[in-house]
């Protein structure tokens, strides 16, 4: 007995220990955030229990009156549940008495708080285990006077006409349905040979026995009809349909429990996904083994991920939520090793999924490490050690690398590359993670490259660089590009419609200055002072052709040239149309002083590039420019944040801190504005207004993260 006593009592004192080991990393992390707070809410698994097909991320909708509390999953409906306290239905957050305000939330979980009814307290907790297992845990406490009757209704719902129901595995206590899954999507569809299952099986369950259960075809309000019934009615039941087999619309189970004063209860309903080929028994026993394990485990693993995050002072609540929420996006989006690399790696978006986006890396893509490596270092590591693992062994970094290897997408027969950040982006994460024998590693690599980009991209040998044939997708500039693009429609071929691999394109000679003297750098840092001094001086001499070349007087700005004449007219066309990448001669040091002090002249004109929510991709006096965000990949005026943070960055390193710090808060109210009305990060912003149509949930936007880490520096 003694020695049991002794067992608990150290048992306690450790657990002790370990809760004020995280209480300061818990206190920073906590927040309250109401409906219209800009947080993103969207939860996908933790690396490790994640895979690249058959993945179920969710959006969770805590703040839509007309609905209740939900989890959505792209193209595989939602889950969410529907509260009976005493014979009164609460179906949706707008009749709520107290409506839910999160207290956390990371990349896997969120943590919320409300009052469906005046008595009833709930905190519900979202957590995604795996790529097919969801779950929301409900504690569901009585502070009333009085006891109360409390009925809830988990429900899946597809929101489509192809959920079947096989049975109810009384066993399980839970339905198995199976449904499809269409690969179609608006912007990219997935490619089904990859592996993304299409007929799918789905398994919804609670931890504890249900009151009944069943399917049902309509909407929520005839749900709310089959639940409530009419009190005087002599057919009614307190009973689901208890529906078999079938196609439905939605099913749900019913749990109940009559709550004391004071009283608790908590129960979980959770989701199972997988493909039809997969064992259905294999996945019953997967949610049976997670239905009634700690959470707080899951919740410790969280706040251990976040003891690295830098923690900053925020001027503001909702600068706080973004830079939370950026980790989150980052996080969200990595996956463990799998196929050809043995390296994790990240996707564009979890959810929602579309085919570009989700299966390999891309340098500009890439550029998010630079902020989620102060998360995770080794993570942001591993993810640039993905390109080094692939690189070909002439030195090229191609287009794209992952699980499916590399891809060059040839055209002409010459591969195809992206834009060059490599260097720059390696540096950066090692400022985070201090390794050097990644450093090491990572200016052997980046110096193929350059020398790969020296060999194939300056084709004349003239000392300033064009795009390789398939420009349109290697300059990641591809759609209504002013320059490149020789019709604003641009229903030509890519061979006709592409023009820079005719030009003496700016973006990427100064890109190419940037590896040039990111690799200056890393060689100083590991004490190769002749390699630095040698990387320096190519910069420099590379610069000194870009003020020679590309530099006009008369507008003072930046401009790509004729490859022929480097001249600013390619045939009839005017090469003079200011762009962003004017800008990037102050990222890459490229500029002098009188010159900078001249773009910085054009950047705060607010005729053409002070705009309310950041710096365009093109001047508002363009004839092309369009403040309307109405697909993807648009660069005749929308605000991409990367491009933005580099603009950003010059100005800092010119000495324009002021300029600087206004440039960060449009991009904080471009990104707040939009987690404040619908909860996603987006690919692009417009710089005029608040309506978007392009891809959300882009991993590149986490960069705002690390633009509040040098705003907040001290």
């Amino acid at each position: 007995m003694k020695k049991t006593i002794q067992f608990l009592v150290c048992l306690l004192s450790g657990l002790t220990v370990a809760a004020q080991q995280f209480k300061p990393i818990e206190d920073y992390v906590r927040i309250s955030a109401q409906a219209n707070d800009p947080l993103y809410t969207t939860y996908a698994a933790a690396m490790s229990r994640s895979r690249l097909y058959g993945d179920k991320a969710y959006k969770m909708d805590y703040f839509s009156d007309c609905r209740p509390v939900s989890y959505s999953s792209d193209h595989a409906g939602s889950m969410f549940c529907i509260w009976k306290i005493d014979e009164v239905v609460i179906p949706t957050i707008g009749e709520f008495l107290v409506k839910p305000a999160v207290r956390f939330s990371f990349p896997d979980m969120a943590i919320l708080e409300y009052e469906p009814i005046r008595g009833i307290r709930v905190k519900e907790t979202f957590f995604v285990y795996s790529s097919s297992v969801a779950m929301v845990d409900m504690e569901i406490k009585n502070t009333d006077k009085i006891l109360h009757d409390v009925t809830a209704y988990p429900v899946l719902e597809t929101g489509n006409d192809s959920l079947e129901i096989i049975r109810y595995d009384k066993s399980a206590d839970g339905y198995i349905t199976q449904r499809y899954e269409s690969p179609y999507r608006l912007i990219s569809s997935l490619k089904v040979e990859y592996g993304y299952p299409l007929k799918v099986r789905d398994f919804f369950t609670c931890n504890r026995k249900t009151e009944s259960h069943g399917g049902y075809s309509g909407d929520m309000n005839d749900f709310y009809n089959s639940i409530k019934t009419d009190f005087y009615s002599s057919k009614r039941v307190d009973s689901l349909n208890m529906k078999p087999e079938g196609l439905v619309d939605f099913i749900a189970l019913q749990m109940k429990k009559r709550l004391n004063p004071g009283e608790s209860v908590s129960f979980r309903y959770l989701r199972g996904f997988e493909d039809q080929k997969e064992d259905a028994a294999t996945l019953i026993r997967t949610v049976d083994s997670v239905k009634n394990f700690m959470l707080r485990t899951y919740y410790e693993d969280n706040l251990i991920l976040y003891a690295r995050v830098p923690r900053i002072v925020f001027k503001t609540q909702a600068e706080k939520l973004a830079y939370l929420s950026a980790f989150n996006l980052a996080r969200g989006c990595m996956y463990p090793p799998s196929g050809k690399t043995k390296y994790n790696f990240y996707v564009f978006s979890r959810n929602p999924l579309w085919g570009w986006g989700h299966g390999h890396q891309v340098l500009h893509e890439s550029l998010s490490m630079i902020a989620y490596a102060w998360m995770d270092p080794k993570s942001a590591e591993g993810s640039q050690r993905v390109y080094m693992e692939q690189q070909r062994e002439d030195g090229l970094i191609a287009y794209r690398h992952g699980p499916r290897g590399l891809q060059d997408y040839p055209h002409q027969n010459v591969p195809t590359t992206s834009a060059p950040f490599f260097s720059w982006i390696n540096l950066e994460v090692y400022k985070a993670g201090k390794d050097k024998q990644f450093l090491n590693d990572a200016y052997a690599s980046g110096t193929r490259y350059v020398d790969w980009l020296i060999q194939n991209r300056d084709t004349d040998h003239d000392g300033t660089f064009e795009w390789g044939p398939n420009g349109i997708i290697e300059n990641v500039r591809d759609w209504y590009n002013a320059v490149f693009q020789v019709s604003a429609e641009r229903y030509l071929d890519v061979d006709k419609e592409d023009i820079s691999d005719e030009l003496e394109c700016l973006d990427l000679t100064l890109m190419v200055i940037k590896e040039e003297r990111s690799l200056s750098k890393m060689a100083d840092l590991l004490g190769k002072n002749t390699e630095a001094k040698k990387w320096q001086g190519l910069a420099d001499s590379t610069s000194k052709l870009v003020n020679e070349r590309m530099w006009d007087e008369s507008t003072g700005f930046y401009y790509s040239v004729n490859k022929k004449d480097h001249s600013f007219q390619f045939m009839t066309r005017d090469l003079k149309r200011q762009e962003i990448i004017g800008f990037l001669a102050l990222w890459a040091e490229a500029a002098p002083k009188d010159r900078a002090a001249r773009l910085v002249q054009t950047l705060t004109d607010t005729t053409k590039f002070w705009r309310k929510y950041g710096v365009p991709t093109l001047s508002a006096r363009d004839p092309w420019y369009s403040p309307y965000v109405d697909y993807c990949c648009k660069w005749n005026g929308p605000v991409w944040m990367l491009w933005d943070y580099m603009v950003y960055d010059g100005l800092k390193r010119y000495g324009y801190n002021d300029q600087a710090h206004q440039v960060a808060g449009k991009m904080v109210s471009a990104v707040t504005v939009q987690l404040s009305k619908n909860h996603n990060y987006w690919e692009s912003y417009s710089p005029d207004n608040e309506v978007l149509n392009c891809p959300p949930n882009y991993i590149w936007d986490a960069i705002i993260a690390k633009l509040l880490m040098d705003e907040n520096q001290k």
